[in-house]
């Protein structure tokens, strides 16, 4: 498109500085609205992680409650069977007491297993989220920096084509045009 005069350039210009503003505009207000939710995520990841430890207090304080009754139940049966054991092969288990005890330490060790897996677990998110905001500052200054260099390209180009109309006369234009 040819312009032929400074108004019309303006004019151009005008449009494609309001088009762009406008642009930046929708932009800044659709990072305002999402920024707006981002608590409502916070909340979640929160809710989720106090929801999960105390999933997994309940069904280690729930197991356990339940073996107590399960043990109560049998130990009538347990004990003469945990002493034949004892006098035959387990010289270790020295009681109903003491096998009990290992139980107990066992499902201890199964409840302290879980919260640490759940703790890894949280872990492992948190480090990605980490990941993920450096990726997005990365392509943050990557684009200004791609932004930068695409306006200094333009300037140059700019420059380079002033330079090119200003060397020639408007009588070798007319030379070079005719061949």
């Amino acid at each position: 498109m040819y312009m032929s005069s400074k108004k019309e350039k303006d004019r151009v210009t005008e449009i494609i500085n309001t088009t762009l503003d406008e642009t930046k505009s929708s932009v800044n207000k659709t990072t305002e609205e999402a920024k707006k939710e981002v608590p409502q995520y916070t909340k979640a990841v929160t809710e989720y992680q106090h929801e999960t430890i105390e999933a997994t207090k309940d069904i280690a304080d729930n197991f356990l409650e339940s073996q107590k009754e399960v043990i109560h139940s049998v130990q009538s049966l347990w004990i003469p069977y945990i002493e034949n054991v004892q006098n035959s092969y387990w010289s270790y288990w020295t009681s109903p007491k003491r096998a009990t005890e290992n139980y107990a330490r066992v499902v201890s060790n199964i409840t302290d297993s879980t919260i640490a897996s759940t703790r890894l677990a949280n872990n492992v998110f948190f480090a990605s989220m980490e990941t993920w905001k450096t990726s997005v500052q990365n392509a943050r200054d990557n684009a200004k920096e791609f932004s930068r260099l695409n306006a200094n390209f333009a300037k140059t180009f700019e420059n380079v084509a002033k330079d090119s109309l200003r060397d020639f006369s408007p009588r070798e234009i007319q030379t070079y045009s005719r061949q």
